[in-house]
Parts: structure tokens; C-alpha cells; sequence
């Protein structure tokens, strides 16, 4: 096409064309973004969910078979935690996953109960969607059983006893 000073060009119909092309592919492309992203915060979060059980299990052994808070772990030679453990040691967990902070699209938190003579007898750590069905779909949890529980609304992970309920879906 050559518009009046014979340059060429496109029609108007010709961008319309284009423009309505465009508009198709990201109808089509823009929600499957979007479920990638709700996959991808779910896996990091069982990841996290993961690496929380693996560093209460260490503290476990460190500490004479108690666990420990969640602040045990990033600090474990602080108060209340294992006894006599040296500072200049290595941590079980960094200060980012210990602090209970959004992380992923999830909202973190973590129980646990109390042992006799101190320490926890068990815990639970706790992670729901901060936007349901938009950061997240599942709710996830983890226990001193080892198990990660979801729940397929995002509602949170029941919790008896300073661990999960029992009965709760278990991810393999």
C-alpha cells in the first residue's frame, strides 16, 4: 500500500487487524501466567515447608530431643534455646524464613507445645494463601511427624495436639 505522497504504509483496517490479533493472544496467554505464578508460590512454599521440618529435626538431635521455637532455629545459642550450643556455630535456619513474614503469596505461622522440662514435644508450621486463589489455591502445613498436609480451599491445616490433625492430606 502507498498512501497520497505514494510512501507506503498500512491501511487502517490493516492495524485493526493486527491490534485484534494481539488482543486474542493475550487472552489467551495472560491466564496461564497466572496459574503458573499460583504453581510456582505453591511449590516454593513446600519447599519452605520442607526445609522447616529438616531444621527442626536437627534441632532435635542438637538439642536433646526436644524441638525448638522458630526463633530457636535462626539463633539457637539464645535463651530457651540448646544449652550450651557455641554462637559462633552454625545456624539451622536463616533469619528470613525463622522471621514469619508473607514469603511466596503465603502468610506463615507456627505452634507449638510445650514440653515438659522445656522445649516443644511437637510444632506445626502453617502457610495459607495471603490472596486466595491468587497468590495460592492450597493452604500447606508441616508437624514433627515429618508429614506436609494441605488443604485443597486454602483454608488452614487443622492442628491437634501441637501438630496436624490427623486425617489431613499428606503431599508424598
Amino acid at each position: 500500500m502507498k498512501n497520497k505522497n505514494g510512501a507506503p504504509g498500512f491501511t487502517l483496517i490493516e492495524l485493526l487487524i493486527v491490534v485484534a490479533i494481539i488482543g486474542v493472544i493475550a487472552a489467551i496467554a495472560i491466564p496461564s501466567l497466572l496459574r503458573a505464578r499460583v504453581s510456582a508460590n505453591e511449590a516454593a512454599t513446600i519447599g519452605d515447608i520442607r526445609t522447616v521440618v529438616s531444621a527442626e529435626s536437627a534441632y532435635h538431635s542438637a538439642a536433646n530431643g526436644v524441638y525448638g521455637q522458630i526463633t530457636c532455629l535462626s539463633t539457637p545459642s539464645g535463651a530457651g534455646c540448646v544449652t550450651n550450643y557455641p554462637a559462633t556455630s552454625p545456624t539451622f535456619l536463616d533469619l528470613s524464613m525463622t522471621s514469619l513474614a508473607a514469603k511466596s503469596g503465603y502468610a506463615r505461622s507456627f505452634t507449638g507445645q510445650v514440653a515438659p522440662g522445656g522445649g516443644l514435644s511437637c510444632y506445626a508450621y502453617v502457610a495459607t494463601p495471603s490472596m486466595s486463589g491468587q497468590t495460592g489455591v492450597r493452604g500447606f502445613g508441616g508437624d514433627c511427624s515429618g508429614r506436609i498436609c494441605y488443604t485443597p480451599d486454602g483454608t488452614p491445616v487443622p492442628i491437634a495436639n501441637g501438630g496436624l490433625a490427623a486425617g489431613c492430606p499428606v503431599i508424598q
